[in-house]
């Protein structure tokens, strides 16, 4: 009998600029605030509201990297720069502005974990779910069994929350920026709208790709590779 597959990460996901795409790494620190890196800058419009990909998809067509220095890049250029600004007004509106704010960095929660089952269940390019996390290794939907439970990745210690409903920046082809409604449809069809799951982190550390990875359920001390 063949032996289970053993779960480990197999995507980390950082997205410096909010709405923006984001970069793939092969490994990264989780703290209090998720990834570290991930949102520190938001797009705010001229009346002070925030600006996301929900109203301005082709805010998904700008890269959001880190430079060396941790410095957030917009396409390759400095975040708090005039052609940055440029670039940003272009995708969504005159006078619009990026800026730091730790109040409107995370709409939910700061970690979005998902599941290569689930990816392929959902049948699209995954990174139309925005996740910081994918777990490798898992059979198709069993991540809609996992609310309230616990991830463990060497030291650090990931708290799963509920499932993620899907919203309209699903539409939006991560190469093109081509809209397919159908995608959201089908979310909604399929999965009741929620794919992926909302996530704290209850204790940081370092994680990698390919580090096992560790489900603790609820009201169990008992943990088990799957």
């Amino acid at each position: 009998m063949s032996s289970p597959v053993q779960m480990r990460v197999a995507e980390i996901w950082r997205y410096p600029i909010k709405s923006m795409r984001g970069e793939r790494l092969d490994r990264a620190l989780l703290g209090a605030d998720g990834v570290q890196g991930d949102r520190l800058v938001q797009v705010f419009l001229p009346n002070g509201q925030v600006a996301t990909a929900r109203r301005y998809p082709r805010l998904l067509a700008l890269s959001g990297t880190l430079d060396a220095s941790d410095g957030p890049l917009v396409n390759g250029l400095p975040w708090d720069s005039r052609d940055a600004a440029a670039l940003v007004a272009a995708a969504t509106t005159p006078g619009a502005r990026l800026a730091m704010s730790e109040e409107h960095r995370f709409d939910i929660l700061p970690l979005l974990v998902a599941t290569d089952g689930a990816v392929s269940a959902f049948g699209h390019d995954g990174r139309r779910l925005r996740p910081n996390i994918v777990v490798g290794g898992v059979d198709g939907l069993t991540e809609r069994e996992w609310e309230g439970a616990t991830l463990e990745i060497d030291d650090a210690r990931i708290a799963l929350a509920d499932l993620r409903g899907r919203c309209v920046m699903t539409t939006v082809d991560p190469d093109t920026n081509a809209l397919d409604p159908e995608v959201l449809r089908s979310i909604v069809r399929r999965f009741e709208g929620r794919l992926a799951l909302n996530a704290d982190v209850a204790r940081g550390g370092a994680i990698a790709v390919g580090d096992p990875v560790r489900i603790v359920m609820p009201a169990t001390a008992e943990a088990a590779f799957v």
